[in-house]
């Protein structure tokens, strides 16, 4: 495969530079943590290394250094006008390099070969309660895929740790191929009476998940490119990155790490914010009985907020400008389906919002992020289970968590062990510690 044969190339290049950083620069400083840090969820605490995306604060992420309107413009599509394959945006996380039409092709076909799911893993799905929540049971499924790892098997007969990555590639494109058969499978299972759609090797990645959704619309597969593209990897401080990382530092194979992962991004701090955000617009609009003029919306924000509550999608710890995924969602919008009312209301929102959080002048970010509008997307083509949300989130960002734990593994990174510290010692060194730097 023509990834695996760039990968090798590019790794000892890798393993050399960082050889060389940690060599001749081991004692430099990054920062000096605080009190805050350690109380505040380590909050912007610089202690990771995650080359595969990084998010600006007036620029949004950049894959790989590509911002989301160059991805969109750069990566190959399945037709001349439409949206990137994700397929060209995991290539892109793993390289550093845009892919050719040719790059993307093969990755395609990788996974139609890769893709068939055993018997077992349905088996273990359909042993839950039918109502079990979809990302329980997504989690599960992955774990269940496990008994496949190329990783473990290798490692149990031996395996250099020069080649961790290559093992860790190969699982990652097994992961990989057979996520949208087991996402779907859960939708069709818990929504729509146990009916299992066959995978069709006509179709990319993204196509196929929509096609075995149930959803067979051109426009709803363009959607599906994009969505996936724009959810796949986020730094790696967020919760499901990191917690990626760290079970994956424990030489965890994949079908572990990326479980764990889910777990994470199933909370209500991370993942589950888009259907948070739907549900509140979907309150707005049956309190006024369909779109509201622009003064009853104002006013339903202020009550919103002046009754303790923040204004779901809106804000972000990184960003101050309007998420550029928001952006890309909006322009999907225009043009497929502009006369929606669900995105007539998030379009109003879009106007009254941000001016109302300026005033407040406690606001960091009065923009919107990508979960202002990705959730009324899904609903527009008949995606109205609030609950599977979270699975399309995690579907996408398996790319991200996949090509960081190649790459890790690749640096020859070692196993994650932070020191913590007591409130005891902090007490009884409190003022003997400098004040940090302004």
């Amino acid at each position: 495969m023509k990834l695996k044969q760039k990968l090798a190339e590019l790794v000892p290049q890798w393993r050399a530079e960082i050889t060389e950083i940690r060599k001749k620069y081991g004692n430099k400083k990054i920062m000096d943590d605080t009190v805050a840090h350690v109380y505040g969820g380590m909050r912007g605490l610089k202690a990771l290394v995650c080359d595969t995306s990084e998010v600006f604060p007036m620029e949004g992420v950049k894959f790989r250094g590509y911002t989301i309107p160059e991805v969109r413009k750069l990566l190959p599509k399945a037709k001349p006008d439409g949206e990137p394959l994700p397929e060209g945006i995991w290539y892109l996380l793993l390289t550093g390099e845009i892919p050719t039409e040719e790059d993307v092709k093969e990755i395609t076909e990788e996974f139609h070969k890769r893709a068939e799911v055993p018997d077992y893993v349905f088996k273990v799905i359909d042993s839950l309660p039918k109502e079990t929540h979809p990302m329980v049971q997504f989690s599960i499924g992955i774990l269940a895929n496990e008994n496949d790892s190329i990783f473990r098997k290798r490692y149990e007969e031996g395996m250099k740790k020069t080649e961790y990555w290559d093992a860790t590639f190969e699982d990652a494109l097994t992961l990989l191929a057979r996520l949208p058969v087991v996402a779907a499978y859960i939708y069709r299972r818990t929504y729509k009476g146990d009916t299992k759609l066959d995978y069709r090797k006509d179709l990319d990645w993204a196509a196929n998940f929509g096609h075995m959704l149930g959803i067979d619309n051109e426009e709803f597969y363009e959607l599906m490119r994009l969505y996936l593209v724009l959810h796949a990897d986020h730094e790696g401080g967020n919760v499901s990155a990191h917690t990626n990382l760290v079970v994956n530092s424990a030489l965890s194979d994949l079908f572990y790490s990326v479980s764990a992962a889910m777990n994470g991004l199933a909370g209500p701090l991370h993942g589950l914010a888009n259907q948070e955000t739907l549900r509140w617009i979907q309150a707005l609009r049956s309190k006024f009985g369909g779109i509201p003029t622009k003064e009853q919306l104002e006013q339903f924000v202020w009550d919103t907020l002046n009754s303790g509550q923040v204004i779901p999608g809106y804000g972000h710890a990184v960003l101050r400008v309007t998420d550029p995924r928001y952006t890309a969602e909006r322009e999907f919008a225009l043009k497929y389906m502009p006369d929606d009312e669900l995105f007539k209301i998030v379009s109003l929102l879009y106007e009254v919002v941000p001016p109302i959080l300026k005033q407040l002048g406690k606001v960091k970010d009065p923009w919107p992020n990508v979960d202002a509008h990705s959730g009324v997307l899904l609903w527009h083509y008949g995606v109205k289970e609030y609950d599977f949300y979270t699975v399309f989130f995690g579907v996408s960002r398996a790319m991200g968590l996949t090509a960081q734990a190649v790459i890790s593994r690749a640096y020859g990174l070692p196993i994650e062990r932070p020191k913590s510290i007591t409130t005891r010692w902090l007490k009884e060194n409190l003022d003997k510690l400098p004040d940090a730097e302004a």
